[in-house]
């Protein structure tokens, strides 16, 4: 009977083994399925523009002259600032959730940062149109000509036209996106510390800032990096909420207050109206090198987050 029992146990894990190298190859052949695809659809654009698409500013449909670089910078621009206002609130708001706040505020809170995470994109892109463009435009950026257009450098960040939209409403809107996500996965992290820590904190007289800053956060310092990486990647790839509140101008400009374009919002926007086959190529290879600075600043993310663990 035992021998019988073993040999069925052995089938078991047998089969499990298979089913997720099966999986994995899987995944590993949709992957490759999608970068030949896109190599493929776009390479008369790079064929057409060589090495030029990625670098050219001009996206000129009429003339069929395309190129990535004004795409690319909105893209990064606004994956930057997206970060750079995400990560210090979920931090803040992760570290009130779980040491700070009582149980009957947390635990509501906590619920409804979750359901955030659960709305649709476009959904954030219809409020950040309606909504927050025209506050932001009458409050912030005529405060910000008033106040910040004259100073040297930093002027020309937040000077232009106060429309509501651009490159600077849509990294905020892109914010409120990967918040919920970064809020939750830290959370977490903080709550899965073992009591005995705090305690051990509190009881060599610790107050709860040092107890905070010294012990819990260096404990979490990785997942707060691997929420960083997912919101990060999430703001890249970003269609719908940055295609509203960016406005579609294909240009580099200094300004945060200037409309601007994204790699994903140009795709969206364009695809079902492009008739001509280098336009069509040209989006495509927008794709590709989407996907290739994706695939780029996420590799170095985690290669930054394992040389820190070492």
């Amino acid at each position: 009977m035992n021998k019988t029992m073993t040999i069925k146990r052995l089938d078991g894990d047998s089969i499990f083994e298979k089913l997720s190298f099966t999986s994995s190859i899987l995944i590993f052949i949709a992957l490759t399925g999608i970068i030949i695809s896109l190599i493929d659809g776009g390479w008369k654009a790079f064929s057409e523009f060589g090495p030029g698409f990625v670098f050219n500013n001009v996206w000129d449909p009429i003339n069929s002259n395309f190129g990535a670089a004004s795409a690319i910078y909105g893209t990064l621009v606004t994956s930057f600032i997206a970060i750079c206002i995400a990560v210090p609130v979920a931090l803040g708001t992760a570290i009130f959730l779980a040491e700070l706040a009582p149980k009957w505020i947390s635990s509501p809170v906590s619920k409804a940062i979750e359901l955030l995470a659960a709305i649709p994109s476009i959904i954030y892109g219809m409020w950040g149109l309606f909504v927050f463009a025209p506050w932001f435009s009458e409050g912030f950026q005529m405060w910000a000509l008033t106040n910040l257009s004259g100073i040297p450098i930093l002027g020309t960040w937040f000077s232009g036209p106060p429309i509501g939209i651009g490159l600077l409403s849509a990294g905020i809107i892109l914010s409120f996106m990967i918040l919920p996500i970064m809020t939750a996965l830290t959370r977490d992290a903080l709550r899965s510390i073992p009591d005995v820590l705090r305690e051990a904190a509190y009881g060599v007289g610790a107050t709860p800032f040092e107890v905070i800053t010294k012990v819990l956060l260096p404990k979490v310092k990785s997942a707060v990096a691997s929420a960083g990486i997912l919101g990060l990647g999430r703001a890249l790839g970003e269609t719908m909420a940055v295609a509203f509140v960016i406005g579609g101008a294909n240009r580099i400009e200094t300004s945060l207050f200037m409309p601007a374009s994204s790699i994903s919002s140009t795709i969206a926007q364009q695809f079902n109206e492009a008739t001509n086959e280098v336009h069509i190529s040209s989006l495509i290879a927008l794709g590709l090198v989407l996907f290739a600075i994706t695939f780029i600043v996420m590799g170095a993310a985690r290669f930054l987050l394992k040389r820190g663990r070492a």
